[in-house]
């Protein structure tokens, strides 16, 4: 039988390490199980982020732990390559302050367009508008990819960013225009999350806080992901992206 998404290209385009696996870690292992070439690209190393609980390593080594905890994660979501564009994730501040990741737009995205150029993906995944939970990174990020698009006039078929999970409401936001079951691939995402080890307190924290009490890993990773789609803008137009994620979709009539 031949497979759904047969010569389609992605490229997942985000701000840290982990970001790929919270978001999308079963969709992403779902498309490449369907034959979809997914390349994965990374700003940053996530050298700004938690060092585990207890640390597993130092500050000035973090960036490399997590470069190969990244690597780890793609491999076991069936990835067809990984990239970085280099730029240092800042520390945490304090209070709990994020920041994005460099004050140079430009260098985002003239950094962008050499990866858009040679992978010419058929469909873009990246954060969105908002940034999800309102992270400066995840902004930038989609602020550059969004930029760098327009600048080579260069047209995705498709463009989604995540809908995140909130812990407060229990309830994707944005609403969402796909949901998906990724419960076949449970195993794959449970994997890259494991590999993502050095931000495992950080993962049972949140899952814990959303669960209402201690949880594992297995236990907080949820079979349902959501997507908001950015381009293209009207229903008329072709959506592979769409079609492709129909049978696993939750309110496909595939499903009922």
């Amino acid at each position: 039988m031949e497979k759904l998404g047969k010569d389609l290209k992605i490229l997942a385009v985000f701000a840290h390490p982990d970001d790929e696996t919270m978001f999308l870690g079963g969709t992403l292992a779902y498309l490449a199980a369907q034959g979809a070439a997914v390349h994965y690209l990374s700003a940053t190393r996530g050298e700004g982020g938690e060092m585990g609980a207890p640390p597993i390593c130092k500050r000035e080594e973090l960036g490399r732990i997590r470069e190969n905890e990244l690597r780890c994660a793609v491999k076991a979501l069936g990835g067809a390559s990984l990239a970085f564009l280099g730029f240092v994730d800042p520390e945490v501040g304090r209070e709990g302050e994020l920041y994005p990741f460099s004050e140079k737009k430009r260098s985002l995205i003239e950094g962008l367009k050499p990866h858009l150029d040679k992978i010419q993906p058929d469909v873009i995944l990246t954060h969105g508008p908002a940034g999800e939970y309102g992270h400066p990174a995840h902004i930038q990020t989609h602020q550059g990819v969004m930029k760098a698009v327009d600048d080579m006039g260069f047209a995705p078929r498709a463009l989604y960013a995540p809908s995140w999970l909130s812990r407060e409401t229990g309830k994707f936001t944005p609403v969402p225009g796909i949901v998906v079951d990724i419960s076949p691939w449970m195993k794959e995402k449970v994997a890259a999350v494991n590999c993502h080890r050095s931000q495992h307190g950080l993962f049972l924290r949140h899952g814990s806080s959303r669960a209402g009490r201690p949880v594992n890993i297995p236990e907080m990773v949820r079979a349902e992901e959501a997507f908001c789609r950015i381009l293209p803008e009207s229903d008329r137009e072709k959506d592979p992206f769409k079609a492709l994620l129909q049978p696993i979709s939750m309110n496909s009539p595939l499903r009922e």
